[in-house]
């Protein structure tokens, strides 16, 4: 995510250089052809390019819509995951208790403690899993690439065993890292222990249901991101705003050479600046909603789930009254992940 107040243009032009690139070579060739070699049958009217134009204008609008409230949605659910996080935090610690018993016992603080860390790696093994590269997501296209040396992915820098084994017992670990969805089975592991701490009557009857409900909105929020994760935006409605921007770059040179023409000996010539404008803006748009579809795959318009984590953990260690807390996640470049 980027923290900055916009994308100064420094940067912007750099990450949309390759269409400028492609769109100059596409305006060249009517300008030499109707300026150089007199060749003036190839001007057409601006009424087609018009259309062409309210297509491509509307098919990028919608792209660029429905991207941003993927966008947000992704937002919104790790805003429900860090609030209900919370309510984990201070619901394990009250919740399990020693009935009669006024103060907790050093026995109990390793159960809360226990539950509060497990929680923190179900955090960590979901970020991870969200960071996996799917087959439609960008990390291959140039500009991703190139964009990425501004920046680091937490969750590409380290395993995931690395990254829970401080919050997990060995035997935890251990059965966690045979299985495929890690982040399932730490709920599942969460709800074992709160079904065997009932038993030793170390949970009331209506703080566990509460407990369970909240293990239940952690599936939720978890299958609402996989949801996203796993489902790209309709492949059908991507490529038709491709080709409608790229015929209209390649009709608006065309659509120019003519009226322009008609400035000056030199005006011919202000078809390709003129052009490469037009064609900048709506493949930057395309662009844009491309590099917004989806927000965790590492992108620098990523949800910070990172940050996100680690706020939720300091949060969580403090209710446990631990002094010794990680520093927050600090972003680089104004690129926070």
């Amino acid at each position: 995510m980027n923290i900055g107040s916009y994308y100064k243009l420094k940067h912007f032009i750099p990450w949309t250089r390759r269409n400028i690139y492609k769109v100059a070579l596409l305006s060249l060739l009517p300008t030499i052809l109707y300026g150089v070699c007199d060749v003036t049958w190839i001007a057409i009217p601006w009424s087609i390019v018009a259309l062409v134009g309210v297509g491509a204008a509307f098919i990028a609008g919608f792209r660029n819509t429905q991207t941003y409230n993927r966008l947000w949605e992704a937002r919104q659910i790790w805003g429900a995951i860090v609030n209900d996080s919370r309510a984990w935090g201070m619901m394990a610690k009250d919740f399990v208790t020693a009935a009669g018993t006024p103060t907790v016992s050093e026995e109990l603080k390793v159960i809360h403690r226990r539950l509060v860390y497990r929680h923190i790696a179900w955090l960590t093994a979901l970020r991870h899993q969200l960071r996996k590269p799917q087959v439609w997501e960008n990390q291959n296209k140039s500009y991703f690439k190139e964009y990425k040396n501004y920046y680091k992915v937490p969750e590409w820098e380290s395993s995931i065993e690395k990254d829970m084994a401080p919050y997990l017992s060995q035997e935890d670990l251990n059965y966690v890292l045979t299985k495929k969805n890690r982040a399932t089975q730490l709920l599942s592991l969460q709800s074992a222990d709160l079904k065997n701490l009932r038993k030793q009557n170390l949970i009331e009857a209506f703080p566990y249901v509460d407990l369970e409900s909240v293990l239940k909105d952690f599936f939720a929020h978890q299958g609402k991101c996989e949801r996203i994760k796993n489902f790209p935006y309709p492949r059908q409605f991507a490529s038709i705003n491709i080709y409608f921007i790229w015929i209209l770059a390649l009709l608006v040179p065309f659509a120019l050479v003519e009226p322009l023409s008609g400035l000056g000996v030199y005006g011919v010539w202000l078809t390709i600046p003129v052009s490469i404008i037009i064609g900048w803006i709506f493949t930057s748009l395309d662009q844009v909603g491309e590099s917004s579809e989806n927000p965790f795959e590492g992108g620098a318009n990523d949800i910070p789930m990172a940050s996100l984590s680690r706020t939720i953990e300091i949060d969580l260690r403090e209710m446990l009254e631990e002094t010794n807390l990680p520093p927050a996640v600090q972003s680089e470049n104004n690129i926070l992940m």
